[in-house]
C-alpha cells in the first residue's frame, strides 16, 4: 500500500514548531527513512501519520484513501517505538498477539500467528517468557513482530534501534531491513542515525526546522546533497566558501582548483564540498589540485585512517580518509569537488 503526504503542514499551539508543507510519497514495498537534527519535524512527521497527533493542512493517504479523522487505531499500521511500549503483565507471545486480540481474533488463532513471527524475528522458544527479563534487542524484535501481526497496510518506526548498544545495532538493523522486504512493508523510519537511514532506505527525507530539504535514494542524498545543510547533517566532509574565478576553476582563499563550473558566471559566490574518502595520497608534484600540507590529529578506524591534514593559509583542516598515512601532499581530483549554490 502506497503512503503519501501532500502539502503536509502542523503547528504546536502557541509555538511556531511544527513542519511545513512536506510532500513526500512512500511506494509500495518501499522503506523510507525521515532523518534530520533534533527539532526538525520529523518525529512530528511520524505522529501527523499514525495519527497521534491531528489538525494537519494539506493530505495524508494511505492507498488511496484519506486518513483526515481516522482514529490510531482505524489506520491499519503498525508502530514500533524508541520505548518498545511492551505490556510486562503479558507473556512474549501475548504482546506479539495483543493487536489481534483488540480485533477479536480467536485465541488459538491469534497465538498461532504470534508463533509464526517470533520463529520469523529468531525468537522461537520464546512465548511464555517475560518481556521484562528479554534484552533490548530481544525486546526490539518482540516490538517488530507485534507491528507486522495484524498485517498492517503501513509500518511506523520510530527510532527503532536507538536505545540498543552499537554492538547489536548493525545485526539488527539488518534483520528489520530482510523482515521488511519479506513482508513487502510500506515503510516509514524516523531516526537521527544516518547511517541506519542510508544502509536501511530505498530513499531519505532530509528535513530540517520543519522543512523537507532534500528527498532522493541514499546515493544521491551523499554524492549529490542540494544543499550546504544537507551535506552537513549527511557524512564527513570538507566544506569551504569558493568563488567561480574562471572556466572550470574556483578560488577557496588560500588556493585555486580546478573543478567544473557548470555553466556559472565568473564572480558566482558558492560552496566547495569535499568529502573525505575521494583525496589522493602523495600526489605527483605536477597534477592539478595538489594541496601541500601536514597531518595533525588522526584518528585509526581499523580499516583506515581519518586525520586532519592542515594547510597553510586555510581556515580549517581538511578530513582524509584513506588505508596510508600522507606525507606531505594530498589532492583531490576536480571531479570531486561538488559545488553547492547559496
Amino acid at each position: 500500500m502506497s503512503l503519501a503526504l501532500h502539502e503536509v503542514s502542523y503547528t504546536y499551539p502557541g509555538t511556531a514548531h511544527g513542519v511545513k508543507a512536506i510532500t513526500i510519497a512512500v511506494e509500495v514495498g518501499e522503506l523510507v527513512a525521515v532523518i534530520g537534527p533534533s527539532g526538525s519535524g520529523k518525529s512530528t512527521l511520524l505522529k501527523l501519520v499514525s495519527g497521534l497527533t491531528t489538525g494537519h493542512s494539506g493530505s495524508i493517504t494511505l492507498n488511496g484513501h484519506d486518513l483526515s479523522g481516522l482514529q490510531v487505531h482505524q489506520r491499519n499500521m503498525g508502530m514500533v517505538f524508541q520505548s518498545y511500549a511492551l505490556f510486562p503483565h503479558l507473556t512474549v507471545a501475548e504482546n506479539v498477539a495483543y493487536g489481534l486480540r483488540l480485533r477479536k481474533v480467536g485465541k488459538s488463532a491469534r497465538l498461532a500467528r504470534a508463533q509464526e513471527l517470533l520463529t520469523l524475528v529468531g525468537l522461537d522458544g520464546y512465548g511464555a517468557s517475560n518481556v521484562a527479563k528479554l534484552s533490548g534487542g530481544q525486546q526490539q524484535r518482540v516490538a517488530l513482530a507485534r507491528a507486522l501481526a495484524i498485517d498492517p497496510q503501513a509500518l511506523l518506526l520510530d527510532e527503532p534501534l536507538s536505545a540498543l548498544d552499537a554492538s547489536i545495532r548493525g545485526q539488527l538493523r539488518d534483520q528489520i531491513k530482510l523482515i521488511q522486504r519479506r513482508f513487502g512493508a510500506t515503510t516509514l523510519l524516523v531516526t537521527h542515525d544516518q547511517e541506519e537511514a542510508l544502509t536501511m532506505a530505498d530513499r531519505v527525507a532530509v528535513m530540517k526546522d520543519g522543512a523537507l530539504l532534500q528527498f532522493d535514494t541514499p546515493e544521491g542524498i551523499y554524492a549529490a546533497p542540494n544543499s550546504v545543510a544537507v551535506a552537513e547533517f549527511v557524512g564527513l566532509s570538507s566544506i569551504f566558501p569558493a568563488t567561480v574565478c574562471g572556466d572550470d576553476m574556483i578560488d577557496i582563499g588560500f588556493c585555486r582548483l580546478h573543478t567544473p563550473t557548470h555553466g556559472r558566471s565568473h564572480g558566482a559566490q558558492v560552496s566547495a564540498l569535499m568529502r573525505p574518502e575521494h583525496f589522493e595520497i602523495d600526489p605527483d608534484p605536477a597534477c592539478t589540485n595538489r594541496l601541500a600540507g601536514a597531518v595533525t590529529l588522526t584518528r585509526y578506524l581499523g580499516s583506515m585512517f581519518r586525520y586532519d591534514f592542515e594547510l597553510p593559509g586555510a581556515p580549517r583542516a581538511l578530513l582524509v580518509e584513506s588505508r596510508q598515512m600522507a606525507r606531505e601532499a594530498v589532492r583531490i581530483p576536480p571531479e570531486h569537488i561538488r559545488l553547492l549554490d547559496h
